[in-house]
């Protein structure tokens, strides 16, 4: 079996490489409408695991490291709620702002860039942190399978608006680099664990905060367990990916 280090080094190169390809596209072509590509069953299954991951994983082992620190007082639930109710705001903010303003108002575009970034970062840190193989191949197929779209739609989101190619372009970029920085974060203070760093608690919390609103209410009235809570055939995979993690539970 390949070691951590390993794993952790192929798919940072494999998200970096699937986010350029997603968003080349659209800055090649200069895409500027609303079309996407949608993967039900891989959208389905990814809201399963990152409800499991972040209730069943990330959650208690930041609460557990918050008490071995000394902390009694319920940090990691405050900074997982925190960080739910702030992406929640942050995205009601930006569907008031496209109802409110011409679709090329880049004040959209830029909030719903500077949201994904974070969303990136808050990912990668959550695979980083992570020292067991099932956990982290998991959470890299939940990763893979959801950073496909996202790069698709803000790099359409970014030539929509009226930033230029170039901007748009450097923008972008950036983006691309978030979760790779997010692993790298995660893994050094994941790796500093024996001095008992507060930030290892912390990004742990944030990243179960940014999982349950991935794996909740994250495009809002559009969200896997709004839009597809009738369909049984694709609802089944919400389940799937939840009990898979919850099987993984058994072994970490």
């Amino acid at each position: 079996m390949l070691s951590i280090f390993t794993l952790k080094v192929l798919f940072t190169i494999a998200i970096l490489a699937v986010t350029l390809i997603a968003g080349w596209y659209p800055f090649y072509r200069r895409i500027s409408d609303d079309a996407h590509f949608d993967l039900p069953i891989g959208d389905t299954l990814a809201t399963g695991v990152f409800l499991g991951a972040a209730l069943l994983h990330m959650l208690p082992e930041a609460a557990s490291e918050f008490r071995e620190m000394g902390y009694h007082y319920p940090w990691a639930y405050i900074i997982m709620g925190a960080v739910f109710l702030i992406f929640l705001w942050l995205e009601h903010l930006g569907k008031e702002m496209y109802e409110h303003n011409e679709a090329s108002h880049p004040g959209f575009a830029l909030l719903a860039w500077g949201m994904m970034c974070v969303h990136a970062l808050m990912l990668g840190a959550a695979l980083g942190l992570n020292h067991e193989h099932s956990l982290i191949i998991m959470l890299f197929l939940a990763i893979i399978t959801h950073k496909w779209a996202e790069s698709f739609a803000i790099a359409v989101q970014l030539n929509r608006s009226s930033l230029s190619p170039r901007s748009g372009l450097i923008f972008f970029m950036f983006f691309s680099l978030m979760t790779p920085i997010g692993i790298f974060i995660g893994w050094y203070f994941g790796g500093t664990i024996h001095t008992h760093s507060i930030f290892d608690p912390i990004l742990m919390a944030a990243s179960a905060g940014a999982f349950l609103y991935l794996g909740t209410l994250h495009g809002l009235e559009r969200c896997v367990l709004v839009q597809q809570c009738c369909n049984l055939r694709y609802f089944s995979f919400v389940i799937v990916g939840f009990l898979i993690m919850a099987g993984v539970a058994v072994y970490v």
